[in-house]
Parts: structure tokens; sequence; C-alpha cells
């Protein structure tokens, strides 16, 4: 795996690593690999998409396989729109949260089912790469599909108990959400303040990546000066958000994660939840506590995804801002991710801060980057150095001591080590994240 063929999804700089050519060849790929004689196909905002998708469109097409071409659309919208016209997969044009420059795609097989390195874009890259597969003697068919108006209508279902007029600042970051949001909240009759809403693939006002906490300053400022309830931040294609609280601090995604199990768990008693394991020790506290059943999965959305279907969850939550609900075909939804945090507030009666501070019981050192050489030497020193604790190899290592715990994974795409380390007060998380760090140089030398 190298370039732009990632873990979980195709992403590379126009026209440096990814030109129309390279698009064209990965369309004809995918109704192979995806065994798909109909693929539903959209974009984002970015400057470089038309370009790109046209190619791709090209190349699914003389391949044999029709297309639904539903335009401008987020990456949830995509996901829903593969499952409720039940095509074969889909494709979305887009490079999530990454700066302007970049395009890639993300693939799903059909009931937006994902498609990871090991399942499917390996061999993708294989026959991009090299030999295409032959010309199909039928050219497949592109149709215009609608995919907002069925999409509205999805959300609508679970707009239930949440309460007019409930002012909410709204940050699209220039993303493709600012298409579609307003009339999310005109549906809901809830007040929007937005903010740069406009579609534009310049990003000129900041990049749209609301786990940045610098991204969020504007944000967190509209949020106190309009007096609003909450505030939200999607990122590029709308699959990750960020909340602010009423006074403006922003939430912790593992926070928000665990109040919303809670919540999902009132609905579906004994249900499994899925978190990804950097997460917070309250998320699986605060899921057995409301008697549902704690799954700890590895990180990334295949991941996540898959562990969802084996144990039927409803509701699953990631580190990185990613809320996937059973509802969306076991997908990660933004919008559905909010209108569960509306119907708690709603619920609830009080301001956001008040119900998520109960819940920030432990000191978070926040994710650190430690740039190596061996990564496997590194882990190999951890797991010596810490052979008197709990071990763990689910994804990277997870030590895990009564007062303190941390885990640490190695980057797919660059040398670098992560360290998530939590504790039970500020001064232990501290003396726990120097420890590891003198760890890591000593195996360094």
């Amino acid at each position: 795996m190298a370039g732009i063929f990632k873990a979980y999804d195709i992403r590379g700089v126009v026209p440096g690593e990814l030109s129309g050519e390279l698009a064209y060849r990965i369309g004809r790929a995918v109704p192979e690999v995806l065994e798909a004689s109909s693929v539903l196909v959209s974009r984002d905002m970015r400057i470089s998409g038309p370009e790109i998708m046209g190619a791709l469109i090209k190349g699914i097409n003389e391949s044999g396989a029709d297309v639904l071409d539903a335009a401008e659309a987020t990456t949830p919208m995509n996901y829903f729109g593969i499952g409720h016209f039940r095509v074969g997969g889909g494709v979305q044009v887009t490079a999530s949260h990454n700066p302007a420059q970049y395009n890639g795609f993300k693939v799903s097989r059909s009931e937006a089912r994902p498609v990871s390195y090991d399942t499917g874009l390996g061999e993708i890259e294989r026959l991009a790469t090299g030999r295409p597969p032959k010309l199909a003697a039928r050219k497949g068919s592109v149709k215009k599909a609608d995919v907002l108006e069925p999409y509205l209508a999805h959300l609508k279902k679970f707009s239930a108990g949440i309460k007019s007029g409930i002012k909410v600042v709204v940050d699209c970051g220039n993303g493709e959400t600012g298409r579609f949001v307003p009339r999310i909240f005109e549906m809901l009759g809830l007040e929007m303040v937005g903010m740069y809403l406009e579609p534009d693939g310049n990003f000129p006002n900041h990049e749209p990546n609301p786990l940045k906490h610098e991204n969020l300053r504007d944000l967190q400022a509209k949020v106190i000066e309009t007096g609003a309830a909450l505030g939200i931040a999607y990122d590029g294609d709308g699959d990750r958000i960020a909340f602010v609280d009423e006074k403006g601090g922003i939430v912790p995604s593992d926070i928000v994660g665990a109040a919303m199990s809670r919540r999902v768990l009132a609905d579906h008693p004994g249900a499994a939840i899925i978190y990804d394991l950097r997460s917070s020790r309250v998320v699986e506290e605060e899921i057995r506590a409301a008697g549902g059943r704690p799954l700890e999965s590895r990180v990334g959305h295949s991941f996540i995804k898959a562990l969802m279907r084996e144990h039927d969850a409803p509701f699953a939550a990631e580190l990185s801002g990613h809320y996937y609900f059973r509802e969306n075909f076991y997908t990660d939804c933004g919008d559905l991710a909010l209108l569960l945090l509306l119907r708690i507030l709603a619920e609830e009666g009080k301001p956001l801060s008040e119900i998520i501070n109960p819940l920030k019981r432990y000191a978070a050192s926040g994710e650190l980057n430690f740039e190596v050489v061996d990564k496997e030497k590194c882990l190999d020193a951890l797991k010596k150095a810490f052979a008197d604790a709990k071990v763990y190899e689910l994804d990277g290592i997870s030590i895990r001591r009564k007062d303190w715990w941390f885990n640490v994974r190695p980057s797919n795409t660059e040398p670098l080590l992560r360290l998530n380390l939590e504790a039970v007060d500020e001064e232990l998380m501290r003396r726990g994240v120097q420890k590891v760090k003198e760890v890591l140089k000593a195996a360094a030398e």
C-alpha cells in the first residue's frame, strides 16, 4: 500500500498524484471489484471535483456499469443513497478534511458497506495502475438521482422531541454541508446562525477540519456573541462533526459519544455500543451504567462498521468525531449526530455544559505524535517497560493500570506513533506522558 491508495480511502494531490486519467482507470476497476452493475456517484465542492468525477463516471460506464449521478452531496448522503436506491455500490469524490489541493474517493459496496485497502482498494489499485479490465461490449448509462429529498425525509424520522426555535451556530467551513444544512434547519424549525456556508473548494476561512481547535475559534466566539445553545462544525464532506457548548467550550468527541450512548440505550436496552479504543474510560462506564454492552474497536471506519454489523449495534462513536448509526446503514452521519444531541438537550432541559461536565471525570492528554524510525522497536520497548500492567494489542498497544492508561498506535502513512493517555488526575496524566516519552526516547537511541 503506497501513494494515494490509503488504508480506508483514496486521496492525493491533484494533478500531481491524482489525475483525470487515473480517475478514469479507477472507474474502470470499480465495477469489477465491487461486482456491481450499478454505482451511485457524487462529489463535494472541491475545485477538481467536476473533472475527477467525470473521468470516474466514464470509466465506470466503459466497464459496463450504470451510474446514478447524485451530483453534489455530502458523504452521509452518498451512503444513504447507496442503500436507499439499492445500487451495487457507490463512490464519493472527496478528500474529506484535507487541504484544497487534494481530492480522492471513498468507495462503498452495496448497503454502504465500507471498502478498505484489504477488502477492495488494494485490488482497485492493482487494476488501475496495471492492466484494467476489458472494455465492456455494452456501455453503461448515466441517470440523475435526487438524494436530497429522500435524505431529508429520512432525517425527519429522527426529529421527534426536538424543540423548535433552539438557536444553533453552524460552521460549515465552506464545505459541502453548507449547501444542505439550511434545509435541515428549516425542516426542524430551528434558528440557525450560519458561518462560512458557501461551498468553496479553496477553503478561504479555515481548513475544513474540526478536530483542530484553531479551526473552531470563530465558532466559539460566535456562540458567545449570539447566546446560542450550541455550536457545531462539520468537516468538508459532512461525515464528521464537532460540538461547542453554550459557553464556547469545545466538547471532546468521546465525551459527547458517552452522552449519546446513554440516550441510545434508553431506546435500545441491552444493546451493544461500539467505541474506538482511544476513547475516554467514561464511554465504557456510561454504556455499562445504562445497561449496554460496550465493545471496543480498532480505529477506522471499516473496523467500526464491520463490528456494528456483527453485533447489530445501533450506535458507535469514534474519537475523531465520527458518529455511526444503524438507521443510516451502519455509517457515520454528522446530521444524525446533531439530531441526537438536540433530543438530549430537549429531554434533559439544561445547558449542554451541565450535561457534559459530570462526564469529564478523567484527565486526557489529547493525541500526541512522536516521530520514530522503527515503530516496532518502540512498541516492543513500551511492552517491556510496562510488563507489570495489563497489555492489549488490538490496535497498536494499550497499557492499562488502575489510575492511568494509554494507547500507542503506529500511523498508517507517516513515521509516527500516536499516543492517547488518560489518568484520574492532571498530575498523574502528565507523569504518565513523561514516562512514555522517556521509553520512546531510549528506544530510539
